[in-house]
């Protein structure tokens, strides 16, 4: 494979990775907001989709961490690592 066709296959998986991310964010909205409903409606006192709005958040938050903010592995960390392994 080459550099370019390496790169190519990088961008479409990070185009996937955001892809991803946003039908991810695009349900939990969609699913916390229909219980935030049925809460109101309900009337019953305790806020119950706290639970859920908090839980899947923590996962939703690294989900996007790791497609937004974590950097690919380079080269230069594969040799380094290669030449601990020795």
């Amino acid at each position: 494979m080459t550099t370019n066709d390496e790169q190519r296959e990088a961008a479409i998986q990070k185009v996937r990775a955001k892809r991803t991310f946003r039908n991810h964010l695009a349900i939990y909205l969609l699913v916390n907001t229909l219980l935030v409903v049925i809460w109101a409606i309900d009337g019953s006192g305790e806020f119950f989709p706290l639970w859920t709005i908090l839980g899947w958040g923590i996962g939703l938050a690294f989900h996007g961490w790791n497609v937004y903010f974590r950097r690919p592995i380079t080269e230069a960390e594969i040799r380094k690592e290669m030449g601990r392994s020795g």
